[in-house]
C-alpha cells in the first residue's frame, strides 16, 4: 500500500530529492531511488512497501544478533524489500536487492495486526526490523515501532546504519537496541563495494552511542576485501576510543553469496581477528561458526563467565535480573 514519503522535497520538473539516507537521491518522474523501493509518482515520492511484509518470524534475540539486550528472549522478526546499499557480497540479496516493480506483493499487514501478532507469538520481547534494511521501510517502522511500544514491547533495528540524522533522532526514541553493520574502515570499501560511504555510519553510531540506547556491532570478515588487520586494528580502536570499551562487537563468517564468489572466510582467520579484537574491546563474538566459548560471556571486570550459549541455548549463569553480574555487581546487560 504505497504512503506519501517523508523527508523528500519537490524539485523542478516533477523531480524530487529524498533526504531519508545520505544516498540523497534526485528521482526523476516515475523512477526509483537507489533503495529500489521509493518511487516519485509525478513529483510525488511514494514508500511503495509500506506494510509489505516479505518475512515474519520468531527469533532469539541472539540471531540478531544482540547478546547483551534480554539474553534469551526471542522477538518478533519483520522484513521488507529494498536497502540503500548494493553490496557485491550480500548475504540476503533475495530481499534486499529486489526492487519493488520485480516483487510479487502477497499481502498487506497493518501495524495494528503486527502488534496482535506479537501479542500472540508469546513470549515475544517485542519486534525487530530486520532482513532487509529497514530505514529504507522508514514510515511502515516507525508507525510500527510506536504502536508496539504504546502496548509494552521492545523495539530492535538491525541496520546498515546509512541513515540521515534527522530520521535517526526521530527514530532513537522509540528503538530500544540497535544492530550496525560496520561493513569496513575504509572509505575506498564502502565506495567500490557497498556504493555508500563510510562517514555517515560513523556518525550514526556515535549519535545512537551519544543517546544511550542499546548498542551491537556486527562485523563480515571477507577474505581479501575488509581482511587487513592493519585496518581493522584502526577501527577496533576507534570503537574503544568513541562509543566504549564494553560496547559489543560481533566478527561474522562470509559466505559466497550474491555477486561474489570468494572462498568462505578461513575459521582460523576468524579466531585470529576474534583475538586482536579482544586486545582492544570487552566484549567480542563469533558469528556464523561453532567456536565454543567464543560464544559465551565473561564479566569485563572480574572474569567470570556469567552466560553460557550453545546453539540457541542460553544459560544466564552469573546475571542478576537488573544485568549486573553476580560476582562483582558490573553493568553487562541491558533490561
Amino acid at each position: 500500500m504505497p504512503v506519501e514519503a517523508r523527508y523528500y522535497e519537490k524539485l523542478p520538473d516533477s523531480k524530487v530529492q529524498c533526504h531519508l539516507c545520505p544516498n540523497e537521491c534526485v528521482i526523476g518522474s516515475n523512477d526509483l531511488g537507489e533503495c529500489g523501493i521509493r518511487l516519485n509518482d509525478h513529483g510525488k515520492l511514494l514508500a511503495t512497501t509500506f506494510g509489505v511484509c516479505s518475512a515474519i518470524k520468531l527469533d532469539p534475540i541472539e540471531k540478531k544478533p544482540l547478546f547483551h539486550f534480554h539474553p534469551g528472549s526471542y522477538v518478533l522478526s519483520i522484513g521488507n524489500i529494498g536497502c540503500n546499499f548494493h553490496c557485491n557480497f550480500c548475504q540476503n540479496a533475495e530481499m534486499s536487492q529486489i526492487t519493488i516493480d520485480k516483487y510479487a506483493i502477497d499481502a498487506y499487514h497493518s501495524p495494528e495486526q503486527l502488534i496482535e501478532i506479537c501479542l500472540n507469538e508469546s513470549p515475544s520481547l517485542g519486534i525487530a526490523y530486520t532482513y532487509n534494511e529497514p530505514t529504507v521501510w522508514y514510515e511502515y517502522m516507525e508507525k510500527v515501532a510506536l504502536k508496539s511500544r504504546e502496548a509494552g514491547f521492545k523495539n530492535v533495528m538491525v541496520s546498515n546504519g546509512y541513515i540521515n540524522e534527522g530520521p535517526l533522532m526521530e527514530l532513537i526514541p522509540l528503538i530500544n537496541a540497535f544492530n550496525i553493520d560496520l561493513k569496513a574502515f575504509s572509505c575506498s570499501f564502502y565506495k567500490g563495494n557497498c556504493k555508500g560511504k563510510l562517514e555517515p555510519v560513523k556518525h550514526t553510531l556515535k549519535t545512537i552511542n551519544a543517546y544511550g540506547r542499546h548498542l551491537e556491532i556486527s562485523f563480515l570478515l571477507i577474505p581479501g576485501k575488509n581482511d587487513s588487520m592493519k585496518e581493522f586494528i584502526s577501527m577496533v580502536k576507534w570503537i574503544r576510543d568513541e562509543l566504549g570499551p564494553d560496547t559489543v562487537l560481533h566478527i561474522s563468517r562470509y559466505f559466497p553469496a550474491y555477486k561474489s564468489q570468494i572462498g568462505k572466510t578461513p575459521a582460523a582467520l576468524l579466531f585470529d581477528f576474534c583475538e586482536t579484537a579482544r586486545k582492544y574491546l570487552s566484549y567480542v563474538y563469533l558469528g556464523n561458526v561453532t567456536s565454543g566459548e567464543d560464544q559465551n560471556t565473561f564479566c569485563s571486570k572480574c572474569g567470570k563467565m556469567v552466560i553460557s550459549r550453545y546453539g540457541n541455548f542460553v544459560q544466564k549463569n552469573g546475571i542478576d535480573e537488573f544485568g549486573n553480574c553476580m560476582h562483582c555487581n558490573h553493568k553487562i546487560v541491558t533490561y
